[in-house]
């Protein structure tokens, strides 16, 4: 049976104030945490999960385990690691961002083990005497000794007022629920120990933080919408599988560990025959994108992945079943693309970069139209074809 020290082994990056105290307290007692979704985007990525798949293992010992969306801090907008500020966001993009949320998490949670609130339910509810007497906890120096403030005030950039709120808001999460534990990605350190210190002065009491690590993108650079180099939740097997197979060769133990729930002696062992240049490294990349695909999909689903990818990467063969797109007439091969990759700058770069092919022949006009039953390869593993609607 897994136990409490157990799951402090492993998708941790750090554990404040004090490990064997937060370890102490489980041994005690059931304990109560949590940790903040904000719905600013509607997909969520593989590096989501490992925040996620932490509060399910503590979920499966028995401890309180909420789910928090951020629908009031979503308000403001999270400036962490950010060097400009965020653009407001409006209650009605809010709720198309959580639409699918639940849906994307599904297979990775158990819904009957853990609660899912909030935060706007209180945040909305604050009246000015309130947020004095919060704000009356944490000093203006310390909310401006955060690193991303400091860098854009060097600039000479603006510092909003309603971005120092921010960690205030979350802060005060932890203070409502009174909660003993918050987990949140290494880039959220600094709100949860503002969080911290409001649990200790409005609450008296301690709160933990646990860091959960960060994994990179399939480019070995921060994982990011914005760049096109992230693994999506609800990409299909095949994009998932192969977007997997892609990853640097330095990033496979870190995806083992934190986003599979491959055994730990298993995966040093694997390091070990990596290192020892006894086991080919896309063999175990394929062990990491089976499971993942397994877990987020299905076993057969992982089993046909596999083959997908066998056939259309490693053997050069186009698959003799490809998945029909429909597209109304005079679309592009941009159109296509764009509805592909989630964003036409990345499609865009895609063609560019001579990754995307019309019927086996590189396209190098955006505008290219596409006609019934066109075959298209996007970048080294997906086809499509097209079905054109009159």
């Amino acid at each position: 049976m897994v136990k409490n020290r157990e799951i402090l082994n492993r998708r941790i990056e750090k554990i404040l104030p004090n490990e064997e105290a937060l370890l102490e307290l489980m041994e005690k007692q059931k304990i109560k945490l949590y940790q903040g979704f904000d719905p600013t985007g509607g997909r969520l990525h593989l590096g989501h999960s490992v925040g996620i798949r932490k509060l399910m293992d503590f979920a499966n010992l028995g401890h309180e385990v909420i789910f928090l969306f951020g629908t009031g801090t979503v308000l403001v907008g999270d400036p962490s690691e950010r060097d400009s500020g965020r653009k407001l966001i409006t209650q009605e993009e809010i709720q198309k961002n959580i639409m699918h949320w639940k849906e994307q998490v599904d297979p990775l949670v158990d819904w009957e083990k853990v609660t899912i609130m909030q935060n706007g339910d209180w945040l909305s509810e604050l009246k000015l005497q309130d947020i004095i007497n919060i704000a009356s906890n944490i000093s203006a120096v310390q909310l401006f000794k955060r690193d991303s403030f400091q860098r854009r005030i060097d600039k000479g950039d603006t510092v909003w007022y309603h971005e120092t709120m921010y960690p205030l808001l979350q802060g005060y999460d932890s203070v409502i629920m009174d909660v003993d534990l918050e987990i949140g990605g290494t880039d959220q350190e600094f709100n949860m120990l503002i969080g911290r210190e409001l649990q200790k002065k409005m609450n008296n009491r301690e709160k933990y933080v646990l860091t959960t690590p960060m994994i990179l993108g399939t480019d070995g650079q921060q994982m990011s919408k914005t760049t096109g180099n992230c693994v999506w939740l609800d990409d299909d097997p095949n994009d998932m599988y192969g977007k997997l197979m892609s990853i640097p060769d330095g990033q496979i133990i870190s995806y083992m560990k934190n986003v599979t729930d491959i055994p730990l002696n298993e995966i040093e062992e694997i390091d070990q025959a990596i290192n020892d240049q006894d086991h080919n490294p896309i063999d175990a990349k394929k062990r990491l994108a089976y499971e993942v695909v397994k877990q987020i999909h299905t076993q057969t689903a992982a089993e046909d992945a596999k083959k997908y990818f066998l056939e259309t990467f490693q053997q050069r063969h186009t698959p003799n079943e490809i998945p029909f797109i429909k597209f109304p007439e005079g679309s592009t091969v941009l159109d296509v693309v764009t509805e592909e990759v989630g964003s036409r700058s990345e499609a865009k770069r895609l063609i560019q970069q001579g990754a995307i092919y019309l019927n086996e022949k590189p396209v190098e006009d955006f505008s290219e139209l596409i006609k019934d039953d066109d075959i298209l390869k996007i970048g080294k593993k997906k086809f499509v074809k097209i079905k054109i609607e009159q």
